[in-house]
């Protein structure tokens, strides 16, 4: 059977690209890869990429000169999760609280990682978590 090797891209739609924008840059810290009125593309560590699509702005064929993407949109709140080096927890939840993004929760796993939880200004649910939260990390 062929191998996955790692998820590429995650996606979330956003109601306003430039407000989403400037959360990932400026409060998370990564790197813009491309923007326009649809989208936001960024680079978010180990060749993953964090694409924030404009609510409903995706929902036709997009021809390009290599070829097609099809539609695609998302509704509500999502999740997804950032690793993080362990040593590094205490200092984003020092970044977070100066950028007012309030701690939903914390959690400990059985396997020794942490996780903050907190929200984007969607409301997307966002996880930082430490080493030891799964079997593979």
């Amino acid at each position: 059977m062929p191998r996955i090797e790692r998820i590429l891209e995650t996606a979330l739609h956003v109601e306003d690209v430039e407000r989403a924008k400037r959360f990932y840059e400026t409060v998370i810290g990564l790197t813009p890869l491309f923007t326009d009125a649809r989208l936001a593309a960024f680079d978010a560590g180990e060749k993953s990429i964090l694409l924030l699509f404009k609510k409903g702005a995706s929902t036709t064929l997009m021809t390009l000169p290599g070829g097609a993407i099809p539609p695609h949109d998302g509704a509500g709140t999502l999740h997804f999760a950032f690793a993080i080096a362990a040593a590094e927890l205490q200092s984003w939840e020092d970044r977070l609280g100066a950028n007012g993004v309030a701690i939903e929760a914390r959690m400990e796993w059985p396997r020794g990682g942490k996780s903050l939880y907190f929200r984007d200004p969607d409301g997307h649910l966002l996880e930082l978590a430490t080493p030891g939260v799964w079997p593979t990390y």
